[in-house]
């Protein structure tokens, strides 16, 4: 492991502490690209104005119509977090627009993993027809739905693809589904700045356009409009779960999610899954919507059905969200057990593939029958963290009629474009690839089983062209020492309420520490007692057993620990330079 410090651009920092920062917020900020104060304005009037998104406008004259010929609109979700809180936005947000609700005008239908996988799919588009819809909306799906999107017009629905994902390539070119209004910053002409909007987000955009179509349309005006920000914690939640890059305009969505809930505004299941994780809303962190509360929505995708998940985030009963937030909290847990047993057989697995004297090959690919499809992207997750190679693991279909086929879920480092690398495999070896997409870090495939190492050879190789000796060490940037001034408990809330997260990293400072003493804790975990620029400072090493030695340099964040009613400063290693 080689810790990194981050620049620190002075000017920059100097212009943000002048302006009013803590001296230890301006140089983390700084060293993060933000060169203004401006930049860190979290109001409303700063997001980037639906108009710039291309196709809301026309999306959302199309769903005025519907709601004024009382057509009724049927979402097609996705069954991770971000597909559920953009359903939800979605069926809310129509809902406080003028849409009656109920199955007989607005209605949600969910794919199911294994059966009928990702997208809007021929069979998907059937189900919506035989429910009498008359309009589709996807969300957080879509753009590479080219034969969903076509059965779908051919029965006579109209459709509107809300997505962010990267359109489909053909030959090497972009396409994108044809005969419908597209809503997505990543297709080809759209010049919204934010990119990295999640699902969820774009779907807000949609119901912003909407609105503003609405008043032009005399349904309500300024004074009157219905407060459709109500929903920001729920885009809040999607945007973090989704690990989608914190770009400016979505830490303005995230921020604005978090002060209403932290004042206790927010949905009945979103405040009962709080509940279930054990976590307090009124201090809540980007850190609980993508290690609390994402993780319990998702697990309902991976093992059951996201209908509990979405009808946990659309019940207004109490008690309801309160049963559905126990019940995805018991299905996390059970996501859990079987994630842990995958992770130690697929680590196994990977380890046979190289000697201990030996680096691990530059690409890492993982199967067995017994896998859980469901779970197979959270274990490449942890296999590419543990051996910082591009991963993927497969599991068998559990399709009926499908039984022959694999379905890879991948993850990636840092300077190797994953749905880029899947599009070279399916170039030099046509008809390998069934089906793949995704973006540069999470990608996913399906393949027969019979073609499994030829894809994993094709990979390797292009991992092996790709890939230098500097890329494939792993690296951990950091923000330097940090000064013991700085090391107090009033900090670490200040530095907690702020919004982290992905392309925008939480402080991880490093220096060399005196180690006093260690111990395992749990059987799993190292505490550690240390001497911080010659003063003691308690530490915790999560899932490290190793010893270290007395002195050594350490990454690790800062945390608030709490022991018989006092709060002292404690450090969350992160890793080691040994």
């Amino acid at each position: 492991m080689k810790i990194i410090t981050r620049d620190v651009p002075p000017r920059a920092a100097w212009a943000l502490e002048q302006a009013g920062l803590h001296p230890l917020l301006a140089r983390l900020f700084a060293a993060r690209g933000i060169t203004h104060q401006d930049e860190l304005d979290d109001a409303l009037s700063r997001l980037l104005p639906p108009a710039s998104l291309l196709g809301a406008d026309t999306a959302a004259r199309a769903l005025a119509d519907a709601m004024a010929g009382q057509q009724r609109i049927c979402i097609v979700a996705d069954y991770d977090c971000d597909g559920a809180t953009a359903c939800a936005v979605g069926l809310r947000g129509l809902r406080m627009l003028g849409a009656p609700m109920g199955f007989d005008r607005v209605s949600y239908l969910v794919p199911d993993r294994v059966t009928d996988g990702y997208g809007l799919t021929p069979s998907i588009a059937q189900r919506v027809k035989a429910a009498g819809a008359d309009v589709l909306v996807t969300v957080d799906n879509g753009i590479a739905s080219l034969a969903g999107v076509s059965a779908a017009r051919a029965l006579g629905l109209q459709v509107i693809v809300t997505d962010h994902h990267l359109p489909a390539l053909q030959d090497g070119e972009v396409v994108v589904p044809a005969d419908c209004l597209i809503v997505n910053p990543n297709q080809p002409g759209c010049g919204f700045e934010s990119k990295a909007i999640a699902g969820v987000g774009v779907m807000f955009y949609v119901l912003l356009a909407l609105r503003a179509e609405l008043r032009t349309r005399g349904v309500f005006d300024a004074t009157t409009q219905p407060r459709i920000d109500a929903l920001l914690p729920l885009v809040a939640l999607g945007t973090v779960a989704d690990v989608v890059k914190l770009d400016a305009n979505n830490r303005r969505l995230v921020a604005q999610g978090l002060k209403r809930v932290r004042a206790g505004a927010m949905p009945p299941g979103m405040r009962a899954l709080f509940n279930v994780a054990a976590r307090r809303p009124e201090m809540a962190t980007s850190f609980d919507f993508g290690f609390a509360l994402g993780p319990r929505l998702n697990a309902a995708g991976r093992l059951a059905d996201m209908t509990l998940g979405i009808e946990c985030l659309i019940t207004d009963d109490a008690l309801r969200a309160d049963e559905l937030a126990r019940t995805l909290d018991g299905i996390n847990r059970e996501r859990k057990a079987i994630e842990g047993d995958m992770r130690e057989q697929a680590l196994a697995l990977a380890e046979d593939m190289f000697d201990d004297s030996e680096e691990p090959p530059p690409a890492m690919i993982v199967f067995d029958p017994d896998f859980h499809e469901g779970v197979v992207g959270i274990v490449a997750s942890r296999l590419k963290d543990k051996l910082h190679r591009p991963t993927f693991v497969f599991a068998a279909s559990g399709a009926e009629g499908k039984e022959h086929e694999l379905k890879g879920s991948g993850r990636s480092i840092p300077g190797f474009h994953l749905r880029d690398a899947l599009d070279l495999v399916a170039k030099r070896h046509p008809g390998v690839l069934l089906r793949f997409g995704g973006h540069a870090m999470a990608a996913g495939c399906t393949i027969e089983e019979e073609h499994l190492e030829t894809f994993e050879a094709a990979l390797q190789q292009v991992a092996h062209e790709w890939l230098d000796a500097a890329t494939l060490q792993r690296r951990l940037e950091a923000d330097g020492a940090l000064d013991k001034q700085y090391r107090r408990t009033d900090l670490v809330d200040t530095l907690h309420k702020e919004v982290w997260g992905q392309g925008f990293a939480p402080p991880v400072f490093c220096e060399e520490v005196q180690i006093v003493s260690q111990r395992l804790v749990g059987e799993k975990h190292l505490a550690l007692k240390m001497k911080h620029q010659g003063e003691p400072v308690d530490g915790i090493w999560f899932g490290h057993t190793e010893p270290l030695p007395e002195r050594v340099k350490l990454a690790f964040r800062l945390d608030a620990d709490e022991w018989q009613g006092q709060r002292r400063v404690r450090f969350l290693v992160e890793a080691a330079e040994l």
